[in-house]
């Protein structure tokens, strides 16, 4: 299971770290990982415990890919991973007395996935990296970047829990395109939207939508607040 973390993160993108053309992956219900991010993981199933230790022992690298829903249904298709997904390396692990372990990934990457190579002892696909592009001038830039600011400020002036440390963290992120994965990745709970920001290549569109998702939730607290007035949540949920 994956789970979320709001953390400071280095910037990975000025690593020197050649991405490999075939890699293990996770497919994980749910879970949408995005490039900068830190993600916990618990691996205790014995094929990625092989995996884990088959990576630890070599580049530290793995994918982790969300599980697609859509085709999950059809009886052909096993664990089916949607095509793009994010690639990451191992920050942490601490390994467990009765063979599980703990561990941070960090995103290094998005990756297409191109085909599954092997399902046995654990899955390995084929896979290539995703770039991102602009898609608009650096001021152009600036400026969703400052509205996304704005959005997240004025949601917790909302009283929407929203987790301080990343809110303060993101506020010193020069690069637009990294604000926004990391924004997507611990901010968005819409996992449909977010894999969709992870498929998304161009930053200033992905940029447009995750604002404009922000909005909509703005606007909806805005009208629930109206409509209480002055009663409790409590006071709301009996009528």
């Amino acid at each position: 299971m994956a789970v979320a973390v709001s953390a400071p993160v280095p910037n990975m993108k000025t690593m020197d770290i050649r991405l490999p053309d075939e890699v293990p992956v996770m497919t994980l219900p749910n879970c949408v990982f995005f490039p900068q991010a830190l993600m916990p993981l618990h691996i205790y199933e014995p094929r990625y415990r092989r995996m884990l230790k088959d990576v630890l022992a070599t580049d530290r690298i793995f994918v982790v890919a969300g599980l697609d829903l859509k085709l999950a249904g059809t009886p052909e298709q096993f664990e089916p991973p949607h095509h793009v997904a994010t690639l990451g390396i191992i920050r942490a692990c601490q390994e467990n007395a009765n063979g599980t372990a703990n561990l941070l990934l960090q995103g290094l990457a998005r990756v297409g996935i191109e085909q599954i190579l092997r399902e046995e002892p654990y899955r390995r696909i084929a896979v290539r990296p995703l770039l991102s592009a602009p898609g608009a001038k650096a001021a152009d830039l600036r400026i969703l970047q400052s509205d996304l600011m704005r959005l997240i400020t004025l949601k917790q002036k909302l009283g929407v829990e929203v987790a301080e440390e990343m809110a303060d963290f993101l506020r010193g992120v020069d690069d637009p395109d990294t604000c926004v994965d990391l924004a997507a990745f611990s901010m968005c709970e819409d996992a449909k939207l977010k894999q969709r920001l992870l498929e998304t290549l161009d930053t200033f569109r992905r940029f447009q939508l995750f604002n404009a998702k922000l909005k909509v939730e703005i606007e909806e607290i805005k009208l629930q607040k109206k409509l209480q007035g002055h009663l409790s949540d409590d006071d709301i949920a009996q009528n």
